[in-house]
């Protein structure tokens, strides 16, 4: 019999993914873990200043944590040289501003680097660097490959080989043992779902696009829209709300777990059209609950797609999803089988996933004891 690690959860953004991740871990973990939270608002001024809170928070019991586990909104440079003693120290990045794709009408070139800055300054002062998918940190290090260039002079290029040296992988956990099994399809037409968030980088005007062309042939379905709203909403939304009135479902976030996942196991597709998706625990809930994925071949989705499944789930293009969509509301093509589904996409609920979680934790902290 040992000790558990005692693990810091620092997360600035406690919200959606964030909070699902951390949640979980927490809920499953051998390990004594204690969540550092602040609300999921103002993340530009989290990534400047939440490091000074947290430190606060933490100093005041510096000496009881052997190992810190910060999220990519954090600060990782500012939060170690404010605490009282180095303390073995993870970054887990959910999403990097590196690689983040531009707002419509925005020029990538001209956006303020400051947070990838930040992002990279925290990569160099952590100890480990994880990435919640393989997609992402071949996306991070490339960019920023690409961003220490474009430095006038002084360039660390040196940078990207020492962060690729202590990165790694870790798929995160996603809890599934909720998730009720599909429920008996009603009469009629088969029920599409967005489970995304209201923002540019997950396309929504891609999927109403695709929905409106189908509603303009005749084509029966109905859709459901949930996910999380943050700041402003694309003018898509409420589009689309009036054009497809008589077909929707279920409008808007649900905030009760139950009910929410009732909605799931009520849909027989999934959509995504994203831009940026560097894992996709919303699709991967829906998948479990036996919705038929329909997601781009591309971003982290090729990796999350378990491969016997890939070439029904991934389109290549909108034409492709148009023309996928559309088989299966008319049933010239049947979804998926929800068994199966629900069988591929287990390998991410938080039973499985716990252990590597508490493994590099382990490891980090340099402990070799038994852990409970």
């Amino acid at each position: 019999m040992g000790s558990a690690v005692r693990v810091a959860l620092i997360e600035p953004f406690f919200g959606g993914s964030h909070r699902a991740v951390a949640e979980g871990w927490i809920r499953h973990t051998r390990h004594e873990i204690r969540a550092f939270t602040l609300p999921p608002r103002f993340w530009k001024w989290r990534m400047r200043g939440a490091a000074f809170e947290v430190a606060r928070r933490l100093s005041a019991g510096a000496g009881e944590w052997d190992v810190v586990w910060a999220t990519s909104l954090m600060d990782v440079a500012h939060l170690r040289a404010l605490l009282p003693r180095r303390i073995p120290t993870a970054v887990y990045f959910h999403e990097n501003q590196v690689a983040y794709p531009a707002r419509p009408g925005e020029d990538p070139p001209e956006r303020d680097l400051q947070y990838a800055f930040t992002n990279l300054a925290s990569a160099l002062a952590a100890d480990r660097v994880l990435f919640n998918s393989a997609f992402q940190r071949d996306a991070f290090l490339t960019g920023l490959s690409a961003l220490v260039r474009r430095m006038p002079d002084a360039e660390p290029r040196w940078a990207v080989d020492a962060i690729a040296q202590k990165s790694e992988v870790l798929w995160p956990g996603v809890d599934l043992a909720d998730v009720p099994a599909p429920f008996p399809r009603p009469p009629g037409p088969l029920t599409i779902l967005w489970n995304h968030r209201w923002e540019h980088d997950k396309a929504p005007e891609v999927f109403f696009g695709v929905l409106t062309s189908l509603a303009d042939e005749g084509v029966p379905f109905r859709v459901a829209v949930a996910g999380e709203r943050f700041g402003r909403v694309p003018a898509v939304f409420a589009r689309a709300r009036e054009r497809l009135a008589d077909r929707i479902v279920h409008w808007g976030y649900v905030e009760d777990r139950r009910e929410y996942t009732g909605l799931l196991a009520r849909c027989q597709v999934v959509v995504s059209t994203a831009r940026q998706e560097n894992f996709g625990l919303s699709v991967v809930e829906a998948a479990y609950a036996g919705a038929h994925p329909l997601v781009p071949a591309r971003l982290a989705y090729p990796e999350v797609v378990p491969e016997p499944l890939r070439e029904r789930c991934l389109w290549q293009d909108q034409a492709d999803l148009h023309h996928r969509l559309r088989a299966l509301c008319l049933g010239t093509e049947n979804p998926l089988d929800p068994r199966v589904l629900r069988e591929g996409f287990s390998r991410y609920a938080w039973k499985v996933r716990v252990t590597a979680f508490d493994e590099t934790v382990l490891r980090l902290s340099g402990l070799t004891r038994d852990v409970v």
